[in-house]
């Protein structure tokens, strides 16, 4: 799978010249209800699953910004030394994610959950490996991942009925989560054009990623209702259409922004909803200073 590099190398879009590391301090070892959602069996069950995928799909990403970061040239070069805070930054970030999300996962097992998606994301990404040594294309898969995290977080963010009713101590996880994912939409991004990453991969690998996201998500969330003993009721039924196709429902809200991604000038910075994703995440962040500590850089 060659990948045909761009002529020119650009330094990064974002703003940002570095990310805050940030441990929440919530408690998930005394667990939560099982229908933590306010009892909504169906939305409780679709948050479990995505989940379910974090703490595989944090690590790729990791490894997949490490193995292209090389691709900068030099480490004492003037663009290796532009993305050196930005990608410090965002493996903290992501690292701090895979932990909380780790813990997370662990009262779902006890609840007597069963996490499928994260043996089908292992499989892929060693067949990937497999397939091709060029770290570009794991790059292009994680550029991928991130617009439709970024998306999710947005709307997290966003909209206030995604996650009314619930846990107050899960709405802090995925909002805390959501704002850092708007922090570092565009990292990944950066990386994989001031590397030469071609347009048509980064195209082709993101309506693969979108097929493959789309059905190991509706697949690990039947999993999820079938082990809850929920999945063939009619009130899953109605609060799935209502979740996805409602008022301010995930697919209306996602779905204009998803198509912009392959457009050859897309960037992830471009999206223009008001207030920006940028200003809902810095506004959280700043409404919520108490729940979470900043990480000394070092530490």
């Amino acid at each position: 799978m060659p990948v045909t590099p761009s002529s020119t190398a650009d330094a990064p879009h974002t703003g940002a010249t570095a990310l805050p590391v940030r441990k929440l301090e919530v408690d998930l070892q005394q667990g939560f209800a099982r229908h933590w959602h306010g009892g909504d069996a169906f939305r409780t069950q679709f948050f479990n699953a995505l989940s379910m995928s974090f703490p595989v799909g944090e690590q790729f990403f990791i490894d997949s910004v490490r193995g292209a970061a090389p691709l900068l040239g030099s480490p004492h070069g003037p663009l290796a030394h532009q993305f050196q805070a930005l990608l410090r930054g965002f493996i903290g970030q992501e690292a701090t994610h895979r932990h909380i999300h780790g813990l997370y996962n662990a009262e779902l097992e006890r609840q007597g959950l069963s996490n499928r998606w994260q043996h089908w994301a292992r499989k892929r990404i060693a067949r990937l490996h497999l397939r091709t040594k060029n770290p570009l294309h794991a790059l292009a898969v994680t550029c991928a991942y991130e617009h439709f995290t970024a998306l999710l977080a947005d709307g997290t963010l966003r909209h206030a009925a995604w996650l009314e009713g619930a846990d107050a101590t899960l709405q802090t996880v995925w909002r805390w989560h959501a704002a850092e994912e708007t922090e570092h939409r565009a990292v990944a991004f950066d990386l994989y054009r001031a590397v030469g990453g071609s347009n048509a991969w980064r195209v082709r690998w993101y309506v693969y990623v979108g097929l493959v996201f789309m059905v190991d998500a509706m697949r690990q969330t039947a999993i999820n209702l079938h082990r809850d003993g929920t999945l063939w009721r009619l009130s899953t039924a109605w609060s799935a259409l209502r979740f996805f196709w409602g008022r301010d429902g995930v697919a209306w809200r996602t779905l204009p922004a998803l198509a912009r991604y392959l457009r050859r000038d897309f960037h992830p910075d471009q999206e223009h909803a008001s207030p920006t994703a940028a200003a809902l995440a810095q506004q959280w962040l700043a409404e919520n200073a108490t729940r979470f500590r900043v990480v000394p850089r070092g530490g």
